[in-house]
């Protein structure tokens, strides 16, 4: 399985990822993480309650009927966005806290090593490839 003990100094960890493949998986988290909070700006603010956690701003765009419609629907096509945006950026975290902890790159479901293939492609990846397509099914 894995070795809970892991640190960066450590070569490799179990599925193969090494030390220069892990500083830049790291490095792209981060930046992902930066962009992530940098597009909320575009459309949110940051509660001051949670760590990440932001509220959509209301648009105002005016006082007519059609104006103050328009601003609802703007309003409930930004909510899954920040949704989806949010559970990104917890990935992310997730993903940063296991690279910290030595336990990153194994499948949040199985126990089993993920692909270096998978984690290039997504990072942030919590599970491996087949139990990805199982919970999907």
């Amino acid at each position: 399985m894995y070795n809970k003990n892991y640190s960066m100094s450590k070569k490799t960890i179990s599925n193969g990822v090494n030390k220069k493949e892990l500083l830049q998986i790291k490095q792209d988290l981060e930046k992902q993480k930066k962009e992530i909070k940098e597009r909320f700006l575009e459309f949110a603010e940051s509660n001051p309650l949670g760590k990440d956690n932001y509220d959509v701003k209301f648009p105002q765009f005016g006082q007519t009927e059609d104006e103050n419609a328009d601003e609802v629907e703007d309003y409930s096509n930004m909510l899954p966005i920040k949704i989806g945006l949010e559970e990104t950026l917890a990935n992310i975290e997730v993903a940063l806290k296991k690279i910290e902890g030595g336990n990153y790159g194994i499948c949040e479901n199985c126990g089993e090593e993920i692909s270096l293939k998978r984690l290039k492609v997504a990072p942030a990846a919590r599970l491996c490839l087949n139990c990805e397509k199982k919970m999907r099914e």
